[in-house]
């Protein structure tokens, strides 16, 4: 189970593009893929339309395993795991588990 949600600064900490940071942008969870800002592009060829009349190439963020991200911990800038705390009210909170801060 991934702790991760959109809009989570992640760095990938394996693979090809290993070191690169971005925001989350789409998480499937049932495929255990990830899609990051600007990490792992590719080039889509298009076919001619009405919207794309000369056709063409564009690029975009193809999905990484969600194993390979891990979230950027607020206080300290490096990758953490992420935990659940529970308070007295019975109420689950994100955590950094490298600082123990609210991720």
């Amino acid at each position: 189970m991934s702790r991760l949600k959109s809009d989570d600064l992640v760095e990938v900490v394996s693979g090809a593009h290993k070191g690169k940071r971005g925001k989350v942008l789409r998480i499937d969870r049932s495929a255990g893929r990830i899609v990051v800002q600007g990490v792992n592009m590719v080039y889509k060829h298009l076919r001619k339309s009405q919207k794309h009349p000369q056709g063409g190439r564009i690029q975009l963020e193809a999905a990484l395993h969600i194993s390979n991200v891990m979230l950027v911990d607020p206080k300290s800038g490096k990758p953490t795991r992420v935990s659940m705390k529970v308070d007295g009210s019975g109420k689950k909170t994100r955590v950094a588990a490298r600082s123990g801060d609210p991720a």
